[in-house]
């Protein structure tokens, strides 16, 4: 089994989640008392959170190059960055070692075409939403096309994650506030909806709504364990 880095603590709240279905489908594949080779570098979410509200991208991609050399230098064989927006700047990432980057968006996007589908609704950070870097990867390797609510609905969901599920707060009012966005996508097109911030999941299951749920947390933390678990692999 190889060993899996994880980049974390953005927040800690999502973080635990990684840890959770990791391990799980760990034991799930190979058997009850198995689990997964996990090393963890966990960041304070508030320095980084500063430096996104700073537009400072340079010194957040230099702080996660630095993580992913710190992994490495402790046996990691692979690097997993447990956050949507820190994707930004995958490619300091990526480029700080020489280890596989396993990008959030890849089996996202293989998730979605395996379902025969080309248009979601994204729903994340309002970095994620507003900027390029995930939408742009989805539509040139996948062509998936990202719709996205209206801005001050897009404040509203970047609200809510930084100040409630981040600090752990799941709320039902929070919860039907995203439901009536999905609920709205559908005249526009969608045909499922990326749940692309890695604690939206704590809000909202597929019992919740109608359209098919991406959650990018599960599917992220599901190319690790296949990576970890590649036939062939020491």
């Amino acid at each position: 089994m190889r060993t899996i880095g994880l980049i974390g603590g953005m927040s800690w709240e999502s973080s635990l989640i990684y840890y959770q279905w990791i391990n799980r489908s760990v034991r799930d594949k190979c058997g009850p008392l198995h689990s997964a080779r996990l090393l963890l570098d966990s960041f304070d979410f508030s320095e980084i959170a500063a430096l996104q509200r700073a537009g400072d991208w340079d010194a957040a991609g230099a702080a996660l190059a630095a993580s992913a050399r710190r992994l490495q230098g402790a046996g990691a064989e692979c690097i997993v960055l447990a956050t949507n927006t820190m994707h930004k700047v995958a490619d300091a990432i990526a480029a700080a070692t020489a280890l596989p980057f396993i990008h959030i968006a890849d089996p996202t996007g293989e998730a979605i075409v395996a379902q025969g589908l080309n248009s979601v609704l994204l729903l994340g950070t309002a970095f994620t939403m507003n900027e390029a870097f995930y939408r742009s990867r989805l539509e040139e390797k996948y062509g998936v096309h990202c719709l996205l609510p209206s801005e001050p609905q897009r404040a509203e969901v970047h609200r809510i994650i930084f100040d409630e599920l981040c600090a752990g707060v799941v709320s039902d009012a929070s919860r039907e506030f995203y439901r009536t966005i999905i609920n709205e996508s559908i005249a526009a097109g969608a045909q499922g909806v990326i749940l692309g911030c890695t604690e939206i999941g704590l809000l909202l299951s597929q019992d919740d709504v109608s359209l098919p749920l991406f959650n990018t947390a599960a599917l992220h933390a599901e190319a690790a364990v296949a990576f970890a678990l590649e036939k062939g692999a020491k």
